[in-house]
């Protein structure tokens, strides 16, 4: 069927505009700025919180919304093992609010150690969610990038991305320079068919930890950061970052959202 010339010229026009509203013709894409800003509403802080405690909220780790806008991953290693119910201690999010800072009870719905995975819910009104990647056709030389709290709230709860790109696919286990340096994790992990992990040329700061990995064309998430590659002291991790980053790749995500198992029950 011959196009008609309205349509012909509506196309033409879309094309050149980037208007596609009525159309449904894709307009370009979005800048990396634009990405990031869609990116940020979705980033949180996973705390604890405390009335009696000064300060009441404390940070641990960086987390992200996805699914029905109720769901937020983190790290599991983030998570403190135990909250302090005689004093009211509660796990949540943070979220900020200007100069302010809202704190929102969630709870602990899985989690996956051997991949350093957490999945908390909310309750109440949903909040803006990121969208999880595919995963399948990420190579190593892709560009990322990662929006995430370093240092937490030391510099303020301000989202802060860092340009990252994916230098290696390697095991999820971390080398040992010596036997005593494993420890019975390392060594059960050893005993698996290793897991993938990715390891990124990109600097991150404790803090990170949980920061959605994502691409920066989409906002798709691809990884979650989990740990840092430090040379020496734990202080040279802030001090003399070594630029060596690690991410758990987007299908544990996916297998973590869809346990129903309460944790400890396994």
């Amino acid at each position: 069927m011959a196009t008609s010339p309205l349509l012909y010229l509506c196309k033409t026009l879309a094309a050149a505009t980037g208007w596609s509203l009525l159309l449904n013709i894709p307009a370009g894409a979005a800048s990396f700025g634009q990405v990031i800003q869609s990116v940020k509403p979705s980033v949180v802080g996973i705390g604890t919180y405390q009335p009696t405690r000064s300060p009441a909220i404390v940070f641990v780790a960086t987390g992200f919304v996805t699914g029905d806008g109720l769901s937020v991953v983190t790290n599991a290693h983030g998570i403190p093992e135990t909250l302090d119910s005689e004093r009211n201690e509660t796990l949540g999010i943070v979220i900020a609010r200007g100069d302010k800072v809202d704190f929102r009870p969630a709870k602990l719905a899985a989690l996956d150690r051997l991949h350093d995975l957490a999945h908390l819910r909310l309750a109440g009104a949903p909040m803006p969610a990121l969208r999880l990647g595919d995963g399948a056709g990420i190579e190593e030389g892709q560009a990322l990038a990662f929006t995430g709290f370093p240092l937490g709230m030391v510099l303020g709860l301000h989202p802060v991305t860092h340009r990252a790109m994916l230098s290696a696919i390697t095991p999820l286990v971390m080398p040992s320079v010596s036997s005593r340096k494993l420890d019975a994790r390392a060594i059960t992990q050893l005993a698996r068919a290793p897991s993938p992990i990715y390891q990124l040329d990109g600097t991150a700061y404790p803090g990170n930890s949980g920061s959605p990995v994502y691409d920066p064309e989409t906002g798709h998430v691809l990884a979650v950061l989990n740990m840092v590659f430090v040379k020496g002291l734990k202080e040279n991790a802030i001090t003399n970052p070594s630029g060596i980053s690690y991410a758990i790749p987007v299908s544990h995500v996916r297998a973590l959202l869809q346990q129903t198992t309460p944790p400890g029950q396994k």
